[in-house]
């Protein structure tokens, strides 16, 4: 069976740990080379990837096209509205009818259901771009440059502040394969989904969400936020969201801080003095959270793993699925919808 990469919690932890051992590897090899250039071993030579974009992209877009090029392998581009897709073909019908051109399919989309769906009838690996429940690929990376810089993140204390969205969630599985603690710190109706807060429970990390974000960032290795409204969200529901983080999370201080720290300036508040001030500490420090270091090694190393288990069930190796659980478009523990307030878009 073909293997794909859709989630964190579905992936096992002895394996992403060597994507991420690989990806260094390769991004030492490249040091002083031209951006373009390929590998030297090229291991996706005569390979292509398709990217479908039903969410528009800026990094994601261009660190897997430069991954596969970095990798001898080539891209696809395709925008949800340009294709079938976008005028009533199925996501299933859509999966066989790339899986025979290409030899792998990224997807960024809405509905986790629409990911699963794709998986379920291509024949060819598929991965996980963004999705309103998760973006594990941006997690991945975000790992690998804080033990690039920083050393192994199992047993550090992760601080997330504002909106438990999509990259919160994908954070949380991430703690529970790493083995890292990871603190909360939000207004209440925008906490994480519990079946995020479990999985990483279950796996033995230690999760804790507290409402005060000074007293939550104190011990801290890495202190992360993220965009507070998505260009995605309706206008009403980002108003809602924006003035409910605004309450608790905007701060003419920030804490003093001399560990890594990666914030992302939230959509549309730059000239605010939270902001500003954010966004010139995040200058400060020596963690270089820039796109290309940050996504392009991991996103190309998934694909390039991908392949190769395609590669072997073709010559007659099962290497057995890993999508995870049936989601099924479902929102919360139990099957419940999400809490109004809980937007997950990212990007």
């Amino acid at each position: 069976m073909t293997r794909h990469f859709l989630d964190l919690s579905s992936a096992g932890g002895d394996g992403i740990a060597a994507m991420i051992a690989d990806a260094i590897d390769r991004k030492v090899a490249r040091q002083g080379w031209p951006k373009g250039r390929a590998d030297a071993d090229a291991p996706l030579a005569g390979h292509t990837l398709a990217m479908i974009f039903e969410k528009s992209s800026t990094r994601t877009r261009v660190s897997f096209d430069m991954a596969m090029r970095q990798l001898g392998g080539t891209t696809i581009v395709m925008d949800a509205g340009t294709m079938q897709l976008g005028r009533g073909e199925t996501v299933a019908d859509t999966a066989r009818v790339l899986s025979r051109y290409v030899d792998a399919i990224m997807l960024r989309t809405d509905e986790p259901a629409k990911l699963d769906e794709m998986a379920a009838h291509a024949t060819v690996p598929v991965i996980n771009g963004l999705t309103d429940d998760s973006h594990p690929c941006q997690i991945m990376a975000d790992v690998m440059t804080y033990e690039q810089h920083r050393g192994p993140i199992a047993g550090k204390k992760v601080v997330w502040c504002g909106d438990g969205n999509n990259v919160c969630g994908s954070f949380l599985h991430a703690a529970g394969q790493f083995g890292f603690d990871f603190t909360f710190t939000g207004p209440e109706p925008l906490d994480p989904e519990e079946k995020f807060l479990l999985f990483a429970r279950d796996k033995g990390s230690r999760i804790t969400i507290q409402r005060d974000p000074f007293t939550a960032v104190e011990g801290a290795d890495l202190v992360v936020t993220d965009t507070w409204v998505s260009m995605s969200d309706e206008k009403a529901s980002a108003r809602q969201r924006h003035n409910t983080l605004a309450r608790t999370m905007e701060q003419e201080e920030v804490p003093s801080l001399d560990r890594p720290v990666r914030f992302v300036v939230p959509r549309g508040q730059r000239g605010s003095v939270r902001a500003d001030t954010l966004s010139d500490l995040q200058h400060k420090l020596d963690l270089p959270f820039t796109d290309d270091e940050r996504t392009r090694g991991q996103e190309a190393t998934g694909v390039r793993k991908g392949a190769e288990r395609s590669r072997e069930g073709d010559r007659g190796g099962d290497r057995g699925g890993d999508r995870g659980g049936d989601r099924g478009g479902k929102r919360g523990p139990g099957g419940g919808q999400r809490h109004p307030a809980k937007g997950r878009r990212r990007r």
